[in-house]
């Protein structure tokens, strides 16, 4: 049933119209003054407003303009009911927002045809808002599909990288919460230089694969439980090379970061580093992030030749490092996130040796 609400403060002009739509089927409610019309209007929501001009208080007008401005109620058809026959009057009513205007005293056929033509077009007006809110749930839906979707790619794909980045690092001392910490550190120094998502995203998928070109290495160099001589050390150089070979070629974004980092992050700031002496910004800046993070938990990480450093002894050796092994443009990144970065070595708590080893001392103890 189409609810009618008639703005009218003459008694014999609401009866009237009453007496005229309510045999129709139509509910009809009524409100005697400009303020009461708002009010009730807001109340019940009607699907049409028959409104007259003159009335006590807040005019036709007024109420015809608050109800098109209102988000609730915009879509309410007016039909202005007036003695008012002059075309100024008309036109400022249709400029406040109403759709149609019968003049007093009015036809009750020609008001029942009014009455009838406004309430299609806003039953109209409601299947087409229900329809646009349902598409909007419904995208809203999908997009969270969506969303759902690629977060689980994403968390795949980081899985998937992380496990690939062990078949290097099974066969060494380091260990997948090594890889874990510093490709979590990289992204968020990138984040605190000001670099893009999208270079922060690159470096949290591709650092793990930094050290991917050990795999080239020799076990007997690799494995070594004590430091390596200057000839073993040359040869523990080429793993940046090696790893550079392994990911060079792709056309995904990731592994051509991977790429760069495998063969930058050993380069020193101050043009000492290997494999090819870059020196200060020639070092590319995915380069420059990754080593800091490696040398950081190098330094808190237990290695066969050493114990792990206490974390202010590491800070210390960072901020040492500055301009001669580390770029201190990032070293200052570094400490700016410096409770970012113990967050996340407190997060990848793992074991201190790599699964190879701890597969070895199961088997035979007596090798380490």
């Amino acid at each position: 049933m189409a609810k009618i609400l008639v703005c009218e403060d003459e008694e014999i002009t609401r009866y009237l119209i009453r007496d005229t739509l309510s045999p129709l089927g139509y509910r009809v409610e009524f409100a005697r003054e400009g303020k009461e019309a708002i009010d009730k209007v807001k109340e019940i929501e009607p699907d049409l407003i028959l409104l007259d001009i003159r009335m006590p208080g807040i005019d036709g007008f007024e109420v015809a303009k608050s109800i098109k401005q209102s988000e609730q109620t915009r879509l309410i058809p007016i039909l202005i009911v007036s003695v008012l026959t002059d075309s100024e009057s008309k036109v400022k009513a249709f400029n406040e927002g109403a759709d149609d205007f019968l003049t007093k005293p009015f036809d009750p056929i020609e008001l029942r045809a009014r009455v009838e033509s406004l309430l299609k077009v806003k039953a109209y007006n409601d299947q087409m808002r229900n329809y646009q809110k349902e598409l909007e749930k419904e995208v809203a839906r999908r997009s969270k599909q969506l969303k759902k979707a690629l977060y689980q790619l994403r968390k795949a794909s980081l899985d998937t990288i992380y496990r690939l980045s062990m078949a290097a690092e099974y066969r060494d001392y380091e260990t997948g919460a090594h890889v874990k910490r510093m490709s979590y550190y990289s992204a968020v120094i990138a984040r605190e230089m000001g670099l893009s998502s999208q270079v922060s995203e690159r470096l949290l998928l591709a650092a793990p694969m930094h050290d991917v070109g050990k795999i080239g290495i020799p076990d007997q160099i690799l494995l070594k439980p004590e430091r390596l001589s200057p000839s073993e050390s040359e040869i523990m150089k080429q793993h940046t090379i090696i790893g550079s070979k392994i990911l060079a070629g792709s056309k995904s974004g990731y592994l051509r970061f991977a790429e760069i980092i495998a063969l930058t992050h050993h380069e020193w700031w101050n043009g000492d580093g290997y494999p090819r002496g870059l020196k200060g910004n020639q070092i590319p800046i995915a380069g420059q992030i990754v080593a800091v993070a490696d040398v950081f938990d190098a330094l808190i990480s237990k290695r066969p030749y050493k114990e792990p450093y206490p974390v202010d002894r590491a800070f210390k050796i960072i901020k040492e490092e500055a301009g001669t092994h580390l770029s201190p443009k990032v070293v200052n990144s570094f400490f700016k996130v410096k409770d970012q970065i113990l967050k996340i070595k407190e997060r990848f708590k793992e074991e201190t040796e790599s699964p190879l080893i701890q597969t070895i001392k199961k088997i035979d103890p007596s090798v380490y």
